[in-house]
């Protein structure tokens, strides 16, 4: 059976596992996608679009506006790339889970009535994601 990995702990994602609902199709369609647009993308690379959450965007945007980064594009390639580094070494990134948890335990805790009641009010009040435009870069003048 063909499954994800957990990113932090490197175990199989099953269907008793997943962090994401799929069906069997959609599953199937997923695979086959990835399969057929290997070769290509290996020669050329894979251009996608990818939604952010705001907090992510936010973030994003913040550190293309320090001049970190060209653009969101470039900020999220690179990110990823040090994503790809850092996958071999279970110890660092069971180290990140676990810092994680333990910034979490810090709190503010809610009520699953607040949580509920956010994620009610945000879906009542959908908001259309601001979409970044690629700005032509003129090489002669650099």
């Amino acid at each position: 059976m063909a499954c994800a990995l957990n990113w932090f702990e490197g175990i199989a994602m099953t269907k008793e596992n997943l962090v994401w609902p799929e069906t069997k199709e959609t599953a199937q369609k997923r695979i086959e996608q990835a399969k057929a647009l290997r070769e290509q993308a290996k020669a050329g690379g894979l251009k996608l679009e990818v939604y952010l959450t705001p907090r992510i965007a936010e973030w994003i945007l913040d550190i293309v506006e320090k001049g970190d980064y060209i653009d969101p594009a470039d900020a999220v390639y690179h990110l990823m790339d040090q994503a790809r580094e850092l996958d071999p070494h279970h110890d660092l990134r069971r180290e990140l889970l676990k810092r994680s948890i333990e910034k979490g335990m810090e709190g503010p805790f809610y009520s699953h009535e607040e949580v509920f009641a956010e994620l009610e009010k945000e879906m009542k009040t959908h908001i259309e994601p601001a979409r970044w435009e690629k700005i032509a870069q003129n090489y002669s003048d650099v």
